[in-house]
């Protein structure tokens, strides 16, 4: 990730916070990345000592520009919500331990920089689609598949944020009535049937019974053990019962993908997060799903395929943000 310095370019710098990590990068206004930093989070040295590392990983950045701060033009912040971006606020996000943060003033108070506040799914789904496997589309759908399901919208060439910042939220569109509980407090959410989360927990349940005793084992005999990765490696290695959870999982997924393409009618779905690497079983089944399911005519031009920037996409999607809004485009 390091392309040359040009003089005369515009310059922005993207941050994608996370609970664990903040990955921060900086790009000119061809989209190309120049330099990239990450340092944790630690979210429990509170919400200050958060800021001053976001800041920090600001200053580093563009400290690799001649004129310094000076030759940075604008900031993304992809973060986790809700978030009032009129306010430039962190509302609630449970993994930072945050309620009603003011993100964009404290930065640009820092920095003397405008400073853009996003939904991380959001901004992922723009890095996608303006750097990634979504080039050139104008109606695509990204969904992130880890411990939870979170999704972004590009909709006749714009990202789609709905009337209040709230759009995309297909982790928590219901799918079965009387489903499981979602950490959001409804039942039967996609998040609780297809996230990372909720493909352990079957397998932990699971493993409490005899059909599940080859997951036990994979796990040492510690259900705590017992992650979608884990399940995943049972899956591979022919074990019926976690080959039937995942399937079952993704058949979820593939119903609610079914539903964006009738609903929208998007011309590509891409799908990332860490349960997406599992592959073939997920692509597969949500492709069968959707066939299945969707009209047909627009099912046949509906692309399904693996998002290509991987763990980048939230920093490289805020810098791309913050260009846009900045330009104007947004």
């Amino acid at each position: 990730m390091k392309n040359k310095i040009e003089h005369g370019k515009r310059h922005f710098i993207g941050v994608d916070l996370g609970g664990t990590k903040i990955a921060s990068v900086l790009v000119n206004e061809d989209n190309l990345p120049l330099a990239n930093v990450q340092m944790p989070t630690c979210p429990e040295e509170g919400q200050d000592a958060v800021m001053e590392r976001i800041i920090a990983s600001i200053s580093e950045l563009a400290s690799k520009l001649p004129g310094g701060i000076d030759d940075v033009e604008a900031i993304g912040i992809g973060s986790p919500g809700p978030l009032d971006k009129e306010l430039g606020m962190v509302v609630d996000a449970p993994n930072l331990k945050w309620k009603d943060v003011p993100v964009t003033s404290t930065i640009h108070v820092a920095t003397g920089l405008p400073v853009y506040l996003e939904n991380d799914a959001n901004v992922a789904a723009l890095a996608e689609n303006r750097m990634g496997v979504g080039r050139g589309t104008k109606n695509m759908v990204y969904i992130t598949v880890s411990t939870g399901i979170g999704s972004g919208l590009i909709l006749d060439g714009r990202l789609y944020s709905g009337t209040t910042g709230g759009a995309g939220e297909l982790g928590h569109v219901t799918v079965v009535p009387d489903g499981p509980m979602c950490g959001c407090g409804n039942r039967g959410c996609l998040e609780s049937l297809a996230s990372g989360t909720a493909i352990a927990k079957r397998a932990r349940e699971a493993a409490t019974r005899t059909a599940g005793s080859g997951i036990l084992s994979a796990a040492g005999g510690k259900i705590d053990n017992i992650d979608a990765v884990l399940v995943s490696s049972c899956a591979e290695a022919g074990d019926p019962t976690a080959t039937a959870i995942l399937r079952n999982a993704f058949e979820y997924l593939g119903i609610v993908v079914a539903n964006i393409v009738n609903l929208l009618n998007v011309e590509m779905v891409v799908i990332g997060g860490g349960v997406s690497q599992i592959g073939g079983m997920l692509f597969d089944t949500v492709r069968r799903v959707v066939d299945l399911r969707a009209f047909p005519f627009m099912a046949k031009d509906a692309k399904i395929v693996p998002a290509a920037l991987g763990v980048d996409a939230g920093m490289l999607g805020a810098a791309c943000y913050a260009m846009e809004k900045q330009s104007g485009e947004d």
